[in-house]
């Protein structure tokens, strides 16, 4: 596999495939407005780029970067590529790309008390396969609850929330966004 990145305002071809992932990827609940990400591509730190092996697309991730941390705030692999490797060789770049950063991100809550348990479990065990370690922290956004990967170290939530205020100012405001420390 020949992994790269494009940011999303240069990569005009996949535009709307990238859209439409997005939306299919993540639950209502999970997702901030598709306009918010796109307003926010257009700043230094943040990443918004399309994932590519070769010429073909692949998928799309989501980083926001902050002093020394890059938060994988979204990852998606397409549909039909799914299964083949993909993922791990899209985070494995990420790896490279912010090196000596600590890289993290978010996972729903793996606990025996959702019904999807089993999508869960097999979610953490593929970030896991893909270099990421728990932190042993949980964070808290809206009303879900997540249990965050990351390589190189822990995050603060003191760091989080400055992280998270760089991406969406004073919106930040009116949700609970926070890391609940084990």
């Amino acid at each position: 596999m020949n992994i790269h990145f494009l940011e999303i305002k240069k990569d005009k071809a996949h535009s709307e495939e990238i859209k439409k992932l997005y939306h299919s990827a993540f639950p209502s609940d999970e997702r901030a407005p598709y306009r918010m990400l796109m307003r926010g591509a257009k700043k230094e730190n943040i990443d918004f780029l399309s994932c590519h092996d070769g010429n073909e697309w692949i998928g799309m991730i989501y980083v926001v970067n902050y002093l020394d941390m890059s938060y994988v705030f979204y990852f998606a692999v397409d549909d039909k590529k799914r299964g083949k490797g993909y993922g791990t060789a899209i985070l494995r770049a990420a790896q490279k790309k912010y090196s000596g950063r600590r890289l993290f991100l978010a996972i729903e809550e793996v606990d025996e008390k959702y019904d999807n348990y089993k999508q869960r479990t097999d979610r953490l065990k593929f970030y896991e396969r893909a270099g990421f370690i728990r932190t042993g922290q949980k964070m808290q956004e809206g009303k879900v609850i997540y249990d965050l990967m990351g390589i190189g170290g822990r995050v603060s939530n003191k760091e989080y929330r400055r992280l998270i205020r760089s991406f969406a100012g004073l919106v930040l405001l009116f949700f609970t966004m926070r890391i609940i420390e084990d």
